[in-house]
């Protein structure tokens, strides 16, 4: 019985790191996507949803680490790097959201982005489900915690999606910077998180 038990720990395990460097690799290959999307439209919410993925690529190497039975110092450690990763990314969001909002700069369309961002809110919404459904599996709350973190991740591509689509459809230029915003809010509470949180 035990093997068994032992048996289906271990396929629950490989399908969290599975489920991890799916996430790992999805954002690699995003960073490069947004980076062309924001410089080609001038973008301050692409921009900030790369910088974004660059901070989740961070989180889900935390959660390999931790399934792989790290050291809790080391996890500690890393998530106090990427605390810093995301007070750095909700400074930049503001003064940029800001700047463009007061100087009126518009923002260009973006087809490239509108689709990277559809296709990755998809994404992210079932690599959180299986998450969820992994960690609790195997009682593991670092898993389910990142899995939350992927969940926001496609709310958050879904919102620079939507001002994205209302710049294009309704000529809602500020809806750029707006979404730039709800990005700041979203790093300013995982700042409050892993810094003041319990853990």
């Amino acid at each position: 019985m035990s093997d068994v038990k032992g048996t289906s720990r271990q396929s629950l395990l490989r399908r969290g790191f599975a489920l991890e460097y799916a996430t790992l690799s999805w954002n690699v290959v995003g960073i490069v996507v947004l980076a062309i999307a924001a410089i080609g439209a001038k973008s301050v919410a692409l921009a900030g949803f790369g910088l974004d993925s660059l901070i989740e690529i961070g989180a889900s190497t935390v959660v390999i680490w931790e399934l792989s039975g790290t050291g809790e110092d080391r996890q500690r450690r890393a998530l106090r790097l990427i605390g810093v990763g995301f007070a750095l990314l909700a400074v930049y969001l503001l003064v940029q959201s800001t700047w463009v909002l007061a100087s009126g700069f518009r923002p260009r369309h973006s087809l490239l982005g509108i689709v990277w961002t559809a296709v990755t809110a998809g994404v992210m919404f079932a690599l959180a489900w299986g998450k969820a459904r992994t960690g609790a599996a195997l009682g593991n709350p670092v898993l389910k915690t990142e899995g939350r973190v992927t969940l926001i991740d496609g709310l958050l591509a879904a919102a620079v999606l939507l001002g994205l689509v209302l710049n294009v459809v309704a000529g809602w230029w500020f809806a750029d910077p707006a979404a730039g915003y709800v990005l700041v809010y979203y790093a300013v509470r995982e700042v409050k998180e892993i810094f003041f949180g319990n853990h």
